[in-house]
């Protein structure tokens, strides 16, 4: 039986590092691991997909990806053929966002982020109170990667600005009843994974280590 390519694509400025407890039976796939590119100032997101889909080696692969991710993977497979396309702790259109994301949309208070901060989690970490926002902050440190500014304003406008209304049926959606980020009440036609938050891809890794496989497999 000839492997299947999977194809994994981190979240929001996180490192492929978020994949490390996840483990697919070698028999059957090829695991490969993409990496966040730095957009070119004004980079629509269908541009920058096309760029970042050059990394794809494979024909039809199947694309997994997380959070900011997920979107990705979506409007990446719009552009080449692929066998599936899952997303974990995702959306599948802007009206699964929740409200603080619509509202953000509206009144452009996205552009007052201070994405700079993050560059320096150290010295977040210092004005942290509480254990934890000092254990979020430590999670922050060890699986974020990108730290530009350029691609951080550019990925927090890129998804707040999303602009796919309709879902397409054919995305495989794994979504926690306990992400934060994205809330299960908005979510429509989905996996529920029990207990799952939006970092689950690190604290649910059993389940999913157990389920990928059947999930990819499952008429692909």
């Amino acid at each position: 039986m000839e492997r299947i390519p999977v194809y994994f694509m981190p979240g929001l400025a996180a490192s492929t590092s978020i994949f490390e407890r996840i483990e697919l039976p070698k028999e059957k796939f090829d695991v490969f691991l993409l990496e966040w590119i730095i957009p070119l100032p004004k980079e629509s997101i269908t541009q920058y997909v096309l760029r970042l889909s050059k990394e794809i080696k494979h024909d039809n692969p199947v694309l997994i990806g997380v959070s900011f991710g997920g979107v990705i993977v979506q409007e990446m497979a719009k552009l080449i053929p692929v066998q599936k396309t899952i997303i974990i702790s995702s959306v599948k259109s802007n009206k699964e966002f929740p409200r603080r994301l619509k509202i953000a949309k509206t009144t452009q208070v996205y552009k007052l982020l201070p994405t700079g901060l993050v560059k320096n989690v150290e010295t977040l970490s210092k004005f942290a109170y509480g254990d934890a926002v000092k254990q979020r902050l430590k999670l922050y440190d060890r699986y974020l990667c990108v730290r530009d500014k350029c691609y951080l304003d550019w990925a927090i406008e890129t998804i707040i600005l999303w602009d796919r209304t309709e879902p397409d049926e054919n995305v495989v959606h794994i979504h926690g009843d306990a992400d934060d980020v994205f809330p299960i009440k908005y979510i429509q036609n989905c996996t529920i994974v029990k207990g799952g938050t939006h970092i689950m891809i690190l604290n649910k890794f059993k389940w999913l280590n157990e389920n990928l496989p059947k999930i990819i497999l499952n008429a692909s």
